[in-house]
């Protein structure tokens, strides 16, 4: 048969028929073998550095040789028609192997000139036999094949088939020779690059996967992991395991996303996964060629991540509009993409080093778990309490001082945090917003159950080792608060979440001291006895008196008080954590201080409006005495009547001497010896300096108390803004200081009042003004004016002036004058319609700032106009 091929091959005389006659030679002899091999090609079994110029087998190559040699056919052209042969069949096995060698050496003949030769590549190239034109157009055409078989790399060349992954390494090389022919060969500027090519043709076969993927989701999903399925299908027949809700009600047509379920997303990720991998491993390995520009693995997940993340964003944001899932759903779901985004695309360009977008996605969601995880902690809460109550609240542990509640309460907290802690969100506002939220349910928890120990504990005050623990429960509340602080961040926690915890912590410090200051009555009832033991301390009892006697006194009177703090202070240090202990002891401290300063040491006094207008009516017997002797009509002057038992209370220098005596005595039973309070908090503390202070009043004289008072009154104005004017006095005052003697003299001329407020049910309403001077020293002389009444008149004129005379001794900054307003009543008491008070201090400053301009003038005269109040 070859042999009559050859006899057939006309007898050519020019050198083109020559050239055409073997190029017909050789392309039926091609086709000819590859019909007899079933249409696939047989490539030859050379070896060595000319293997590439054998092109047949044996028989076949003898053939074309002769003839190439008889008519001078060039081995360049041979190979150049032989690759033209080829390119018809370039996607057989092994093709694009010899392809890309015969490519490479038809560069390196035209591009590779020799010294005795000055000609460039491109006009060797353009006096090719073969033609310039037509082997320009089949690699061209070649070009744009090979692009659209990569563009479909997954069905061309399957990772099953390790021939077929060859060829696919071969076909980048081909490419890559084909873009040498044009720079070198060709010469042009800028031909399209290798690795540009290969990467564009990877991403359009990674689009054209996802959406396959995406469209045949289910049906992919049960055929790639079959046996897995397969296997969930045989456990569905055990009672142990449940199925699917979600794919046993999906309908066999839908193919895409539901609202009513995110399995969807589930089996698309594992299928993505599927695809990463098998670039990763099957894929990468041979498209080497480009390791700098070209890395298949991480184009695979990055590409296959942009695409995804548009879906699954669109997605979600129409889910949040529904919410037809559980949040638990959309939380797994959650986890899936934190997964896929850590392993595969965390660290893979463009994404390396960025914030991901998915926690944006799906904050709504975590916000909606949140939420619902505040109502599933609070009837945990309950039933742990509950629980607890019924058990007795015992000890967690044989070394805890807490019961199981706490323990409880802590582990379900926890197992939330954890949770959100596992999301590992990488956005670092969002994860503030989080631990905000979280931060909330917290406090929201913890409060719930400080309410619920607040509301229990009078109930177990009796049991005080019940009692005990529920205050240490709280206290352990506080240690593990500070422990999941810490969890949160502690100092790096955002600065809003970490206020509500600080508030939290202060709430449950107030909550101890609560729990603490309902032990109050029973104290109280004590003191009140304690008291009631004082008041039997008879004698006057000097100054100098010996001590003995009255230590001796105080404890007696003390055993009422010690009686109980001996047994429950016994019982709280063997039951409660030394910081409850601590805390417990100040409380206790402050609440014996304050009960003996208002029980025993001062008598009870009424409101303030109350106590006001009495200390007006009664101003002049504040001055009345040089020296204190009895406590009683200070104070019953002052807040007006009073029960008479409680009013004619008071204490004797001896008593005062035995109540100091039990107050070193208390200050050494909650010192313990150094194992209770500090004595420098003992002594230093409000308490007992307000106590003490009381208990100075006794041995102070009357001038000295009201010195004090007047001092003491600064803002006396804001009252009248609190509780509301009742009218107007206008008032003309004059300091006037002799010359000679330096006695001051104080002028007081009452002009008028205006609008005042004051309804009367019957009868006539005649009011009148009053002026009292309050100051110390005033015992002989004047300390009170009152201009004649007028009949109903509301804005009566008055014009009467009245004289104080104050020694040349004392300052008039320790002085004040009293205004009042009063309803005169026949033979009984006039009612009082409001006062206001004016500091004579005030009136000195403006004096001082007057006399800068009037330097020989001894008189100030300042008119007034008074707001009065009730």
């Amino acid at each position: 048969m070859f042999y009559a091929m050859i006899r057939n091959v006309p007898n050519a005389r020019a050198r083109m028929e020559d050239i055409h006659g073997y190029t017909c030679l050789h392309e039926n002899l091609f086709h000819y073998l590859c019909e007899e091999n079933g249409g696939a090609v047989t490539l030859p079994a050379a070896r060595g550095d000319d293997a590439w110029k054998v092109y047949f087998n044996e028989i076949p190559e003898e053939i074309v040789d002769e003839f190439a040699m008889r008519y001078g056919i060039e081995a360049i052209y041979q190979a150049m028609t032989h690759f033209h042969c080829l390119s018809t069949k370039y996607l057989c096995a092994g093709v694009p192997a010899v392809m890309s060698t015969l490519l490479a050496n038809i560069n390196a003949y035209y591009a590779h000139t020799t010294a005795s030769s000055a000609v460039s590549a491109s006009d060797r190239f353009a006096a090719s036999n073969f033609g310039k034109e037509k082997f320009v157009k089949l690699l061209d055409q070649l070009h744009n094949s090979l692009r659209i078989d990569l563009s479909m790399y997954r069905n061309n060349f399957p990772a099953s088939s390790a021939e077929k992954l060859m060829d696919l390494k071969s076909t980048v090389d081909l490419l890559t020779s084909i873009t040498f022919f044009r720079m070198k060969v060709q010469e042009l500027s800028s031909p399209p690059r290798a690795s540009t090519v290969v990467k564009d043709c990877v991403k359009a076969c990674l689009r054209s996967t996802y959406q396959f993927l995406f469209e045949n989701c289910y049906e992919l999903y049960n055929r790639e992991f079959q046996f897995l399925y397969r296997k969930s299908i045989r456990m569905t027949l055990r009672s142990d395991f449940k199925v699917d809700p979600s794919e046993a009600k999906r309908d066999p047509s839908d193919h895409g996303p539901q609202l009513d379920s995110v399995d969807f997303w589930h089996k698309l990720i594992a299928l993505i996964v599927s695809v990463i991998e098998e670039d990763r491993n099957s894929y990468a390995p041979v498209l080497n060629q480009f390791p700098q520009e070209l890395n298949i693995g991480q184009l695979s997940a990055a590409t296959m991540w942009s695409l995804f993340a548009m879906d699954m964003k669109y997605a979600l944001e129409e889910h949040e509009q529904h919410r037809l899932c559980k949040s638990s759903a959309y939380m797994n779901l959650h986890f899936k993409v934190k997964w896929l985004h850590t392993n595969y695309v965390k660290d893979v360009p463009p994404y390396c080093g960025a914030v991901p977008e998915y926690p944006a996605w799906f904050e709504p969601f975590v916000m909606q778990w949140l939420n619902e995880n505040d109502d599933v902690s609070l009837e945990y809460l309950n039933g742990a309490f509950n629980r607890d109550k019924r058990d007795g609240f015992q000890k967690s542990s044989e070394h805890a001082l807490f019961s199981n509640s706490v323990v409880d309460v802590f582990t379900q907290l926890t197992q939330c945090f954890g949770v959100v802690s596992k999301l590992e969100c990488p956005d670092p506002e969002i994860w503030k917003r989080y631990m905000k939220r979280f931060a909330k349910t917290i406090v929201k928890v913890l409060v719930a159950y400080a309410d619920i120990v607040k509301k229990e504990f009078p109930e177990h005050l009796k049991e005080e080792r019940v009692a005990c623990i529920l205050m240490n429960n709280i206290q352990q509340l506080r240690v593990q608060l500070e422990k999941m602080f810490e969890a949160m961040g502690g100092t790096k926690l955002e600065r809003d979440a970490a206020d509500i915890l600080h508030d939290l912590q202060q709430s449950l410090n107030s909550t101890l001291d609560e729990l603490a200051s309902i032990l109050e009555t029973r104290i109280t009832a004590s003191v009140k006895e304690l008291g009631e033991l004082l008041q039997k301390v008879g004698g006057g009892g000097a100054a100098g008196q010996p001590q003995a006697p009255a230590h001796h006194e105080a404890d007696e009177v003390l055993r009422p008080l010690m009686d109980i703090l001996d047994g429950s202070l016994t019982m709280y240090a063997e039951s409660c954590e030394k910081t409850v202990l601590k805390r417990l002891l100040k409380e206790l401290w402050k609440i014996v201080m304050k009960i003996l300063e208002k029980t025993v040491v001062l008598p009870p006094m009424t409101d303030k409006t109350m106590m006001l207008k009495n200390l007006t009516n009664n101003a002049k017997n504040l001055a009345a005495n040089a020296k204190i002797e009895d406590m009683t009509q200070l104070f019953k002057s002052t807040v007006g009547k009073q029960d008479h038992l409680s009013a004619e209370k008071s204490l004797t220098p001896k008593q005062c001497a035995v109540l100091d005596a039990a107050l070193d005595t208390i200050k050494l039973y909650f010192h313990a010896g150094g194992n209770g309070l500090k004595k420098t908090f003992l002594e230093k503390s409000p308490e007992l300096q307000s106590l003490r202070y009381a208990l100075s009043l006794y041995t102070q004289t009357t001038d000295t108390l009201i010195r004090t008072f007047v001092t003491s009154q600064q803002n006396q104005d804001a009252a009248v803004a609190e509780e509301g004017s009742v009218g107007e006095v206008s008032l003309q005052v004059d300091l006037f200081t002799h010359p000679g003697t330096g006695e001051h003299k104080i002028t007081v001329k009452v002009v008028a009042a205006n609008d005042l407020k004051w309804v009367i049910a019957s009868g006539m309403f005649r009011p009148f003004i009053e002026v009292n001077l309050i100051g110390p020293h005033l015992a002989d002389k004047k300390r009170k004016f009152a201009t004649k009444s007028k009949s109903n008149n509301w804005s009566p004129k008055f014009n009467e002036t009245f004289h104080f005379m104050v020694s040349a001794t004392e300052q008039l900054e320790l002085f004040e004058l009293h205004v009042c307003v009063r309803d005169y009543c026949f033979a009984r008491e006039d009612r009082l319609v409001g006062v206001a008070v004016m500091r004579l201090a005030d009136i000195a400053e403006q004096r001082r700032y007057t006399t800068v301009f009037q330097h020989a003038k001894k008189e100030t005269r300042t008119p007034c106009l008074l707001k009065i109040k009730t």
